[in-house]
């Protein structure tokens, strides 16, 4: 036992002292960890809990804002902020007893499912965007939440 400790502080005063041990896993060395930007409208309780179900379906809104991956002309005209407010708004609708489809037909960017009302299936594997799997697989079933990814915001309601 004291052996390997010598051995292991032997190896560590080689370095040097205040030395860090190596890149970040951003790749950067001698710089501070990234801040991770979290919005207020995340449902940060919901991705608190670990996942309910190995699979769900998946109704959502996209709302974008210039600089995200959207491509609807909106998101252009829109900064974080006002895509921030319009979530607040859209949520608001969505508890006052708004119906999920029609929100989606009127607010959602995304092509995939805006007019269509399709469902997303969810699982560990699918071909999804994390931040979607992360919070679609820890609803549950008539619940609504929000998470941010590269293409804006995503309220998303599990379905099944």
């Amino acid at each position: 036992m004291i052996r390997i400790a010598l051995v292991v502080s032997l190896a560590c005063a080689a370095c040097g002292p205040g030395i860090k041990g190596g890149p970040t896993m951003n790749n950067k060395m001698n710089q501070p960890d990234p801040t991770p930007q979290v919005s207020p409208v995340v449902s940060a309780d919901i991705l608190a809990r670990e996942p309910l179900a190995n699979t769900a379906e998946i109704k959502h809104i996209l709302i974008g804002w210039k600089g995200t991956d959207s491509h609807d002309p909106r998101a252009e005209k829109r900064t974080k902020q006002d895509a921030e407010a319009t979530i607040r708004d859209v949520l608001k609708q969505l508890q006052d007893g708004a119906d999920f489809d029609a929100m989606m037909k009127k607010y959602s960017e995304d092509p995939g499912s805006s007019t269509t009302g399709r469902t997303y299936t969810v699982s560990p594997d699918a071909s999804l965007v994390i931040e979607f799997k992360q919070l679609g697989l820890r609803l549950k079933v008539g619940e609504i939440g929000v998470v941010q990814s590269d293409y804006g915001f995503h309220i998303m309601k599990r379905v099944d």
